[in-house]
């Protein structure tokens, strides 16, 4: 079993991890999918799948909700009034576009990701950012 304050734990311990594409060694790189399949490895060891190599603009390319489609395989969903801190939150960056960021929530209004050019870092969880969230997943075995 895992616990939300574990989770919450593991994402914070990647803070400062330099920005990297494709990336997922703490400390060394990450991208958002790299802080989260890191957390993943600690909390559940080996990672359920593989992800295939991927562009910056590999959801607009797809045109399909090809990150909630693998987070949906593993990891639980739970509706965007319901998520607490430890969930995976998806975010569509434009309107009109698929998800394609995703972060940790480690309280109700903050949150930690990675993002291009940043590294990853503890942030608000603003209006800007709650109006882009599509999907939120709960982590296999959490405990509440």
């Amino acid at each position: 079993m895992t616990t939300r304050e574990a989770i919450i734990a593991e994402a914070r311990s990647w803070i400062g991890t330099p920005y990297r594409h494709q990336a997922s060694l703490k400390g060394i790189g990450c991208d958002c999918l790299g802080l989260a399949r890191g957390v993943w490895r600690a909390l559940h060891g080996t990672e359920p799948e593989a992800p295939p190599a991927y562009s910056r603009d590999w959801a607009e390319a797809r045109g399909r909700e090809t990150l909630a489609e693998a987070a949906g395989r593993h990891m639980a969903p739970v509706a965007v009034a319901d998520m607490r801190p430890g969930d995976l939150v998806l975010f569509a960056l434009n309107e009109n576009s698929p998800a394609k960021h995703c972060a940790i929530l480690v309280a109700p209004d903050r949150m930690v990701h990675g993002i291009e050019s940043h590294p990853v870092a503890e942030v608000s969880l603003g209006s800007w950012w709650r109006r882009r969230i599509r999907f939120v997943f709960a982590f296999p075995g959490v405990e509440d």
